[in-house]
């Protein structure tokens, strides 16, 4: 009978330690599924800026400016 009880003590204490990696497992997917967003979010707003100067860049362009005095400005030097 004490041999039972023994048995099923051990199954107890690997239940918990399973449990506890499941945890951790879900834990981290987690953390690497916000992380990504947080990326593609970065990643979006990186791209809208980069539209808004190219479009500054062309319009002083078109103004008669060197490609360099219009980058110059358009980092917002004069």
């Amino acid at each position: 009978m004490s041999e039972a009880n023994g048995s099923q003590q051990n199954c107890g204490g690997k239940k918990k330690a399973m449990l506890v990696y499941g945890v951790a497992q879900i834990s981290a997917t987690v953390v690497s599924a916000i992380a990504l967003a947080s990326i593609a979010v970065g990643v979006c707003a990186l791209k809208q800026q980069s539209k808004l100067f190219n479009g500054c860049v062309e319009e002083v362009v078109a103004e008669g400016k060197t490609n360099a005095q219009a980058v110059r400005y358009c980092n917002g030097g004069n």
